[in-house]
């Protein structure tokens, strides 16, 4: 369990102010320029050397991807861009963050702009997220003032300022390249790749995008050091997260953790147990509607982290914990996040455009057991032929959580077509 001296989050139920008085106080600001004067290789090592994963659910290493960008400047700018969209359903952290703490964020994007020879940050923020806009905007009007934006950010000698972006409610702009097109005024359709954002990104300029809460945490993590960094969590899943705990719980809510917790303790000690008791446990999704759902027995001996999710077949992704007891019915869940992928997919790629409908109409039937046994397997194998056959992931997003529901839950869809045959021959 995360001891609260290693806490970096310490705004996160907004219980400070939080604009920039308040941010000073807890550390926020606090020797940047010192921060910036290491220099663009040593921040990127360091951020390497930390074996910090992107919070944003693909737990790709931070520092590899910073470092994707171009060492030389070719004359054109170089950009950062956050992704804020977070529009997995679920996932609410990056939310309180820009809502309680948005000058973390702010202090995150200079170092990391810095880092990558970027002079301008864009944060792409989910349109229906108003308060934390407005405090976004604030935040950001306040540093500008101060000194710690523009022509000299932090008194360190380097020009760097941010603008905001508002996004309009489309899932697919959570994709990196969708966010792009979105954030040029177009189409929020994903970009096939290559060519990577690091070499054509935003305005065919090197791009990089990056989520809220890996960008905030940078500075801890140089303030600090890496040794510090790298002794919480476990080998390759280093550091603090923050989960977001939902559904069948006694008290929802976000808490920043170590990463590596165990699932049972997390929901436990922080959501007030399953409602109900652990025995009322029927299944967890560990990481947003996205990644497979896990069944009890697999839950309570699961640890929180990247690696081990994996290694059940399922996935962090941005640790939005949502939690279903027995009295739940499963299969119209897994059913409705079917319908979401099918009415979030932008229709550019054939699996994915006709593969989500044709999954959602045949789960549909499944609630009600209106198919046949074979129908199971078929579903299934139709779920394999999406996956990894689109240009972004959200074909796999649609894919996995039936998979997972078939993997642990095969026998609640027999015994479901069975009692409704068994109810038809009766009726005749």
């Amino acid at each position: 369990m995360l001891q609260d001296k290693d806490r970096i989050f310490l705004n996160l139920y907004g219980q400070d102010d939080w604009g920039l008085e308040g941010a000073r106080r807890r550390g926020i600001w606090d020797n940047t320029k010192e921060l910036v004067a290491l220099g663009r290789d040593e921040i990127i090592q360091r951020i390497k050397d930390s074996q910090l994963r992107g919070r944003g659910g693909a737990g790709f290493p931070a520092g590899l991807k910073w470092s994707f960008m171009p060492k030389e400047n070719d004359g054109r700018p170089h950009y950062l861009v956050i992704n804020a969209d977070e529009s997995e359903p679920g996932s609410c952290k990056d939310r309180e963050i820009l809502r309680y703490d948005p000058h973390m964020l702010l202090e995150g994007c200079v170092i990391a702009g810095f880092a990558m020879g970027a002079h301008k940050a864009f944060i792409y923020i989910r349109g229906e997220y108003w308060e934390p806009l407005q405090h976004l905007e604030a935040a950001i009007l306040q540093a500008r003032e101060a000194g710690l934006l523009g022509d000299d950010a932090c008194g360190s000698g380097w020009a760097f300022d941010i603008e905001v972006s508002r996004g309009a409610g489309a899932y697919i702009c959570g994709e990196e390249t969708a966010l792009l097109e979105s954030l040029e005024g177009k189409k929020g359709q994903p970009r096939l790749k290559p060519p990577f954002p690091a070499a054509v990104g935003v305005y065919g300029c090197p791009t990089t995008v990056t989520n809220v809460e890996t960008v905030a945490v940078a500075p801890s993590i140089l303030r600090r050091g890496v040794e510090w960094w790298t002794g919480l969590g476990r080998p390759n899943n280093t550091g603090t997260k923050i989960f977001s705990i939902s559904g069948c719980v006694n008290q929802p809510c976000n808490v920043e953790e170590e990463m590596g917790i165990p699932m049972k303790e997390l929901i436990e000690k922080h959501a007030g147990g399953v409602r109900g008791g652990w025995d009322n446990l029927q299944a967890v999704v560990p990481g947003g509607s996205s990644v497979p759902c896990l069944p009890e027995p697999i839950c309570k001996h699961m640890l929180m982290d990247f690696d081990s999710l994996r290694e059940a077949k399922s996935g962090l992704g941005t640790a939005a914990v949502i939690v279903i007891d027995k009295s739940v019915d499963i299969v119209e869940a897994i059913t409705r996040f079917s319908h979401f992928y099918m009415h979030e997919s932008c229709g550019q790629c054939t699996p994915c455009r006709e593969g989500t409908g044709w999954m959602y109409r045949v789960m549909k039937r499944l609630v009600k057991g209106e198919a046949e046994i074979d129908e199971i397997d078929t579903l299934l194998d139709v779920t394999y032929q999406v996956e990894g056959h689109t240009i972004c992931a959200l074909g796999d997003a649609a894919a996995w959580p039936i998979q997972g529901l078939i993997r642990h839950f095969r026998p609640e869809l027999e015994q479901r077509i069975a009692s409704y045959r068994q109810m038809m021959q009766a009726a005749e």
